[in-house]
């Protein structure tokens, strides 16, 4: 079972549409994949067409007052699994700061996850700040991947993202944690995006994913319609890079 983590702590770079067409294009493909909704605003799981179900967070196991396996929830498209958002993870940021290992809590509550290993991936959505549920994310996660928007600050971002990540394996609250993947998301065809590329590519050749994420009318609408966008658009350009990105994303894991 391997567990990704999918941040950024700039807002608006296209993480959680990621988080949930790239679950949802990997199900498809026949991997048993749980998304975990680790933000407090609960976007993915209102883009699966869930609302927020009380004590079915991993709020829970955090503070252990629950099993991350309790708060698992089928969604209506088969290989995938849930663990939904509430608003109950915005009192985590506080309360999981007072705790002893407040760092690798959602590590240890992965734990008996990992052992019975019902699932091939696990995706983790992380809220778009750098507080304790991405921190922790971060520290429960195999691989961080990293949609960045092809925009004048990206590289920014990244280097704050890397920096991160450094902290991470330092401290010891993760020492095996890589980046996985960059991805570049709501492209269009402009000389900026073209040259945001060549400058991620430039300093993360090896991570950067060829599959490029375009900006879509479509891929903006299907969240608020509580579908993926293979739901609201399957032959459209978003379907088609997210499913081009999953079959890139299975060749790296090999």
């Amino acid at each position: 079972m391997k567990v990704v983590a999918v941040a950024n702590q700039k807002g608006g770079v296209g993480k959680t549409t990621t988080s949930v067409n790239l679950a949802a294009a990997l199900a498809d493909l026949g991997q048993r994949v749980l998304l975990v909704d680790l933000d407090p605003q609960c976007n993915a799981t209102s883009a699966l067409g869930h609302e927020p179900i009380e004590n079915h967070s991993v709020y829970g196991g955090l503070l252990d007052e629950g099993t991350l396996a309790d708060a698992v929830v089928p969604t209506r498209r088969e290989n995938l699994w849930l663990i939904p958002g509430d608003i109950n993870l915005a009192g985590a940021e506080v309360e999981v700061a007072r705790l002893d290992n407040h760092l690798t809590r959602l590590r240890d509550a992965f734990t008996p996850l990992r052992k019975a290993a019902p699932f091939d991936l696990v995706f983790l959505d992380c809220p778009p700040s750098l507080g304790i549920l991405m921190t922790n994310a971060l520290a429960a996660a195999d691989e961080l991947l990293v949609p960045i928007q092809c925009e004048y600050f990206a590289l920014e971002g990244l280097s704050k993202i890397h920096g991160i990540v450094a902290q991470i394996n330092d401290c010891g609250a993760n020492p095996e944690l890589r980046i996985g993947g960059i991805l570049m998301t709501m492209y269009m065809r402009n000389n900026l995006a073209q040259q945001v590329i060549a400058e991620v590519q430039r300093h993360f050749k090896d991570h950067i994913f060829r599959t490029i994420i375009p900006r879509t009318v479509r891929l903006g609408e299907a969240p608020s319609h509580g579908k993926t966008i293979f739901e609201y658009e399957s032959n459209g350009l978003g379907a088609a890079a997210y499913r081009g990105l999953a079959k890139e994303f299975l060749q790296r894991q090999h």
